[in-house]
């Protein structure tokens, strides 16, 4: 078993988790929405999601097996971002909900394009170099930013929705989410131009990590949440992870660095994983 940081494991474990509950409710996360119920594929989609991140999720764990679990993940999300997310900004460019949507997919994306970049093997650096290594860190980078810019501005336009989430016991609903929202968007902003990027990238993380905990878990835990927010709670859960594997892209980067030098800069654990998975398992120089 070889796990090259923290986030990695957490991402793989969610994904299992999301496999497994996929497959005994036949059911798609709400996460993975977007499909048009008049798709034939509909009826075994839910079946199709939840093995690719059971076996994925899985194979993320090993070493022989990280690096084309990651590829898998990385087109599968891909794929899906395109057909069922970005095909609703196209015909209906300015519905933010069709953004916001987009952006859960993107920060999914993200964290499986570290991971593919972390874990490349020669051949996928030879066919996918853009994709792969420091370039393909840049993206996943990118895809997060946009992501995070996104969600601020849901807090904006869907204020009637996002001021009651927050907990009963804390007072001012409202200015608290437009305060989340403007972290939202600042985080991505200084992601897109490199002014205190890591610090950026691990506060969102911790945003993500923090509404989880306050929200969606005691709802889930007193046995009173609904469908959809149980949907809801499993979106949150795979973000936070996602976004703690694009946060886990900046170790060995000074936390207030400022420009896009420091935006390029992998971090250590990106040269580490890299370094440690092979096509063939076996530790390289």
């Amino acid at each position: 078993m070889r796990i090259a940081s923290v986030g990695h494991a957490v991402f793989a474990a969610v994904l299992v988790g999301i496999g497994i509950l996929g497959l005994v409710r036949n059911d798609l996360v709400q996460g993975w929405g977007g499909v048009p119920r008049d798709l034939s594929v509909h009826g075994w989609l839910p079946w199709l999601n939840a093995v690719v991140c059971l076996i994925c999720g899985l194979g993320l764990f090993w070493r022989r097996t990280a690096a084309p679990a990651a590829r898998v993940l990385l087109v599968y999300f891909l794929l899906w971002f395109v057909l069922f997310k970005l095909s609703y900004i196209v015909v209906s460019p300015g519905v933010e909900g069709n953004y916001e949507n987009a952006a859960e997919t993107a920060v999914v994306v993200a964290g499986a394009w570290v991971l593919y970049a972390w874990f490349a093997t020669d051949s996928d650096r030879r066919w996918l170099g853009f994709a792969t290594g420091d370039s393909g860190v840049r993206i996943a980078r990118v895809f997060y930013a946009l992501a995070m810019i996104a969600f601020g501005l849901a807090h904006f336009f869907y204020l009637d929705l996002t001021a009651p989430l927050v907990p009963a016991w804390l007072p001012w609903h409202v200015g608290w989410a437009y305060f989340f929202g403007c972290t939202y968007v600042a985080a991505g902003v200084a992601m897109l131009i490199g002014v205190y990027a890591r610090l950026a990238t691990v506060l969102s993380t911790v945003q993500m990590g923090l509404f989880t905990l306050l929200v969606w878990v005691p709802l889930v835990a007193a046995g009173v949440a609904r469908t959809s927010q149980v949907g809801e709670f499993i979106v949150s859960c795979i973000l936070t992870a996602a976004g703690w594997v694009v946060a886990d892209s900046w170790r060995g980067v000074p936390w207030l660095i400022v420009g896009g030098r420091g935006f390029a800069n992998r971090g250590k654990t990106g040269e580490a994983a890299g370094a440690t998975i092979s096509e063939s398992g076996r530790r390289t120089p």
